[in-house]
């Protein structure tokens, strides 16, 4: 043990890890990003407020318990450069490291803290087998972990392999996805209250074809939580 991290450390001499967000060098103690840029990250803090602008987003289309969003999604931000990161460039281990920092806020929170099951917004199996894993799963992860839950990777799936949202209006977004999510286990779920990820959320309308099956689950509660909210 002791000459594999010999052997790391000469690595770092030539590859030093730098921080996502800055370019730094990171620390020994550091991964992905600095100590900072961490504490810079623009936080929602939407999970101690029971009325935030994500619960807003789905006021009237959606019943929820809660919802909320580690950061706020903007172009050019430090959080789209995470995001980009995990989501196309393959760094996996982000998601998890991101769902244990917010994962430690939520249990802040006396609705979160409640919350017993931890499932992420599925892709469909053609594009997963593209891009090779499902970022919010990883994300999912990672708040599982922190938060002492089980994570069921499984319980949802997509029927259709949809196009992607980024460029369509929030009317479109909601005809791309509206009625392509099933319930696998719906026994499983029964009086759960279940906690759905996703990576960012805009207009909510993914989300929110993701709980109407959830809603019908007996007993069954929903929150929601994602790494950002980006305002439409």
């Amino acid at each position: 043990m002791k000459s594999f991290q010999l052997f790391n450390d000469f690595i770092s001499l030539f590859y030093p890890e730098v921080c996502l967000c800055c370019g730094e060098s990171l620390s020994g103690q550091e991964e992905f990003i600095c100590t900072s840029c961490m504490y810079r990250l623009p936080k929602t803090n939407f999970h101690l407020r029971s009325e935030n602008e994500l619960m807003n987003v789905f006021w009237g289309r959606a019943d929820i318990k809660a919802a909320a969003a580690y950061c706020y999604f903007q172009k050019g931000n430090p959080v789209q450069v995470l995001v980009h990161e995990l989501k196309y460039h393959g760094k996996k281990e982000l998601g998890i490291y991101l769902g244990k920092w917010y994962g430690h806020e939520l249990k802040q929170s006396t609705v979160f803290e409640s919350a017993e099951v931890v499932i992420p917004v599925p892709l469909h199996k053609k594009k997963l087998k593209r891009r090779g894993y499902n970022q919010s799963a990883f994300f999912a992860r990672g708040l599982a972990e922190s938060m002492g839950l089980i994570c069921l990777e499984d319980s949802l799936f997509r029927l259709v392999d949809t196009t992607t949202q980024t460029r369509k209006t929030k009317g479109a977004r909601w005809e791309n996805v509206k009625e392509i999510f099933r319930v696998a286990d719906k026994e499983a779920l029964v009086g759960k209250h279940i906690l759905l990820v996703d990576d960012i959320i805009t207009t909510g309308a993914t989300v929110e074809a993701c709980i109407h099956p959830l809603a019908e689950i007996p007993v069954a509660s929903v929150s929601v939580a994602s790494i950002g909210y980006a305002s439409f």
